[in-house]
Parts: C-alpha cells; sequence; structure tokens
C-alpha cells in the first residue's frame, strides 16, 4: 500500500477539505485528488464523499481510517528503529561479570539519557561479525591478531588492562601470601575450566603460560564460577586466575583469597571494536568517555602477550 497515499487521506480527514489538505502538505489540490483517487481504486471503495462543507468519510473510509492511522505510526516505529540517536546504542561486553560491564555501567551512570542495549556474544569472531552486519554497534575484546588485518572497517582501540589476581581456597600454599610473582607459579595448577580453545581469552593465557611455565588446566565441564570458587575453596593444590575488578560473593565458609600478582603484573588487554561507517551518536560519547579515563594500569612492572603491546593511537 503507498504509504504517502495513506498520509494524504489522513491529511484530509484531519482538514476537512481537500484544498486544505494541499495546503498542508505543500502540494497541489490537484495532486491529493490523484493520491487519493489512486488510494480507492486500490482499495476498491470510495473514501470520501464531497460535499459543500468539504470532504466527508464514507461509511467504508471511517473503517479505514483506524487502520490507516496505525499504518503510519507503524511506519514511525519503523524509521526510528533504526534511526541514529533514536535506538539503544548496542554493546556487547563478553561477561555480565567482567570489567566491560563495568565500564559499561559507569558510562551509563555519566551518561543516563543514553539508551543501552546490553549483550553478551561468545568470542571476538562472533563480535565482529556482529559489527559488520550491524547487529551490535560496539564491542569489548582483546585483538589477538598481530599476524593480519581486522576486517576491512572495523576500528579498534584498547581500552582499559586489566590486572589479574590469583585465587585460591584458605589451604592453599599461597592463601597467606601478600604477594605471588608469576614465575613462583609454575610447577602449580591452575585451573579454568572455561578457557574454550580458540577464544581470545585462551590465546591470552596460552601466551601467558608460555611465558612463565605455567600449568592451566582447562579440562573438565564449567559449570559457572558459583562452581568454580567452591571446588578452588575445598582445595590445596588448585588455584585460578580472576580479573582484579571481577566483583564475585561466597559463602563466607569458604574463606577465598584474592592475591595479587608482582613483578610483573599480568594485564587482561580490554578493547573496543567497533565500524568506521557507524554513525550512531551514542557511540561517539562512548569513545570519548572510554579516552577521558584513566588507564588502569597499575604502577607497576606489566606483562601482556606481544599482540597486546601497542600504543593507543592519538585522537581515536
Amino acid at each position: 500500500m503507498n504509504l504517502t497515499a495513506v498520509r494524504t487521506f489522513i491529511a484530509v480527514v484531519d482538514a476537512g477539505q481537500f484544498q486544505v489538505a494541499a495546503a498542508n502538505l505543500s502540494i497541489t489540490q490537484q495532486a491529493v485528488s490523484k493520491r487519493i483517487a489512486a488510494l480507492e481504486n486500490d482499495l476498491g471503495v470510495r473514501l470520501f464523499t464531497r460535499t459543500l462543507r468539504g470532504a466527508r468519510l464514507t461509511i467504508d473510509g471511517q473503517a479505514f481510517l483506524p487502520h490507516a492511522r496505525a499504518l503510519l505510526d507503524a511506519e514511525d516505529r519503523a524509521a526510528a528503529s533504526v534511526r541514529p540517536g533514536c535506538r539503544p546504542l548496542r554493546v556487547d561486553v563478553i561477561g555480565r561479570r567482567l570489567a566491560p560491564a563495568g565500564l559499561l555501567r559507569d558510562f551509563h551512570r555519566a551518561h543516563p539519557d543514553i539508551d543501552l542495549d546490553v549483550v553478551t556474544l561468545f568470542d571476538a569472531e562472533a563480535a565482529i561479525a556482529a559489527i559488520r552486519s550491524g547487529t551490535i554497534d560496539a564491542t569489548f575484546r582483546a585483538v589477538t591478531m598481530p599476524g593480519r588485518q581486522l576486517p576491512d572497517g572495523i576500528e579498534t582501540a584498547p581500552v582499559f588492562d586489566e590486572p589479574l589476581q590469583l585465587f585460591t581456597g584458605p589451604a592453599h600454599e599461597f592463601a597467606t601470601a601478600r604477594a605471588v610473582t608469576p614465575a613462583q607459579l609454575a610447577g602449580h595448577r591452575i585451573w579454568m575450566p572455561g578457557n574454550s580453545p580458540g577464544t581470545e581469552w585462551s590465546a591470552y593465557y596460552d601466551a601467558l603460560a608460555t611465558a612463565f611455565k605455567l600449568t592451566i588446566d582447562s579440562i573438565g565441564p564449567n559449570f559457572g564460577i558459583e562452581a568454580l570458587l567452591d571446588t578452588i575453596a575445598d582445595s590445596s593444590t588448585l588455584a585460578t586466575f580472576l580479573s582484579e575488578q571481577t566483583p564475585l560473593v561466597w559463602p563466607v565458609g569458604h574463606d577465598l583469597r584474592r592475591i595479587p600478582l608482582r613483578d610483573p603484573t599480568p594485564v587482561y588487554p580490554h578493547s573496543l571494536l567497533w565500524h568506521a561507517d557507524n554513525p550512531h551518536p551514542a557511540l561517539t560519547a562512548l569513545r570519548g568517555y572510554l579516552t577521558s579515563r584513566p588507564s588502569g594500569r597499575p604502577d607497576t612492572e606489566i606483562w601482556t602477550p606481544e599482540w597486546a603491546q601497542r600504543p593507543q593511537p592519538p585522537g581515536w
């Protein structure tokens, strides 16, 4: 159905006269008549009866009127759903308990007027595909592609280097340590059942294990963070790595320990990825907010994989 003709029909109804409707639409009265005639021809009924006082709806016109208004309302909603600045900014945060989700929450507190739609995709490949297709506007990821370029149009910039911590139960050898070096962990079993092969976080922990001769064990079903903490709490040999800003709550009886890593401190490199052609004004606001934040790097010596050792580009 020709929505321009439907809009003209509504204009005539609201104005009560073809001549006034033409003036309101900035077209000629003849153009209004042609549009109404074409609509009546499509519907197979007369919509108006002309009188000395103007245009009066026929019984078919009265039946059509609420549906015509609904059509125009649907058109407006359809346009608003994709119009930059009208729809929510859709951002992938990899996990709702991880630091990127915290960054996005801080951004929302600073810009409460900006609508956000938060999603959690599985890995960087899925997130990049979603950016290219327009399913999401941006993603927080570790970029592990030093040997090849990102797809055309995808831009990236580092936004936050998050320190890692060792997580143990009360009976572990390092449970009372004030800090531990990565080298001290050689020969100890670091259990990370969520370390899925082929993901960007698996690439990070593989590089960490190689650099410091660590044993990172991903064997076993991943029942989630709560099950992991239950196992760590009861073990004298198992430990795991968690990011410094991962918020956790556990039963008091677990007596779990978060132990800083020093000399060097491994940091996980979070970057923001987006499409260069994305016009959403909230994306510009998000990038500006992240640029204005402190880098988050600790004051101590840090370690991060070679593929993450890149300067932040100016003015991104």
